[in-house]
């Protein structure tokens, strides 16, 4: 594969380039902003002849791709992220995307409106610390909703991990001094609009010291999804993992979550316990955006 750096003052510039010399058929392996604008690597096969060069640039999605991000409900301001170029490239470049990490000490909090996965996803992150041989604690501060406890039990029990029950804050004072691991907070559902339990949320946050995400279901409707996300990203959150996508024909409302400034890195994909997480990533979301799943009935 022939591989060229490209630097540009903006990403429509850098695609005229790439297409004006490496063709239609280039490929986008890596991007990165920097000082002075953005820089691109992109690579073609040596044995494919080059195509003519395009003089314009594109700067608007094909028909096919407007229709298919007005089907997952994108709001305009959504959609004219994705406008330019290839699609894994548009969202590599509009949005934020990391991973979890937890080789850092900071406790990771999840938090969330009820009924998103919070307590399923606390398990999976769990098993796989304890697959990479790792010592995780857990602590739930969910003392309100019936039997949530009882199922992180039985899970911890499973793993052999140590789970914290309280709300008291200085329950995740002893858990945090006494853990030689990564700790991980569960926390009850909160309403998006209950100022009180958002402020409960972020006062646990700060006194913690952890990097919070929220975890939001796929599928719901794109604005509220917005809407819920602005509220817990004002409350502390700063990544997200969506879950269910397994269950959502359209994603719209994870991107439009993730337009609040969010840093997208898991997607919960089956009901699987164990490994029904994946990296929420440029090219998995450019996948889905770019099909409608059928329904698995006809009626």
């Amino acid at each position: 594969m022939r591989l060229k750096l490209f630097h540009a003052s903006s990403v429509a510039e850098a695609m005229q380039n790439i297409r004006a010399e490496l063709g239609g058929d280039a490929l986008i392996l890596a991007t990165k902003r920097t000082r002075n604008g953005v820089e691109v690597t992109a690579g073609v096969e040596a044995v494919a002849p080059l195509p003519a060069p395009i003089a314009d640039p594109v700067t608007a999605p094909t028909s096919d791709r407007a229709s298919q991000l007005v089907w997952h409900g994108l709001p305009a301001s959504v959609r004219a992220r994705l406008a330019t170029g290839p699609l894994p490239f548009a969202l590599q470049v509009g949005f934020r995307f990391g991973q979890l990490d937890f080789t850092r000490s900071a406790p990771l909090i999840c938090v969330g409106p009820p009924g998103v996965g919070k307590t399923l996803t606390i398990v999976r992150l769990a098993t796989r610390l304890v697959l990479a041989g790792k010592s995780p604690v857990i602590v739930s501060t969910d003392t309100c909703r019936a039997g949530a406890n009882a199922q992180l039990q039985a899970f911890t029990k499973i793993l052999g991990v140590k789970l914290v029950v309280g709300d008291d804050p200085t329950k995740i004072d002893e858990a945090l001094a006494n853990s030689t691991g990564s700790v991980l907070i569960d926390t009850a559902g909160c309403s998006p609009y209950d100022p009180v339990g958002l402020g409960g949320l972020a006062a646990i946050g700060r006194r913690s010291g952890a990097r919070m995400a929220l975890v939001l279901s796929a599928g719901q409707d794109v604005m509220e999804s917005q809407d819920t996300a602005s509220a817990f990203a004002a409350a502390g959150a700063s990544m997200l993992i969506a879950t269910k996508l397994d269950l959502a024909r359209r994603i719209g409302g994870v991107l439009a979550a993730a337009s609040v400034g969010l840093t997208m890195t898991e997607a919960g994909i089956s009901a699987n316990a164990a490994d029904g997480l994946t990296p929420l990533t440029p090219h998995f979301l450019s996948e889905r955006l770019s099909s409608r799943r059928s329904p698995g009935v006809s009626v």
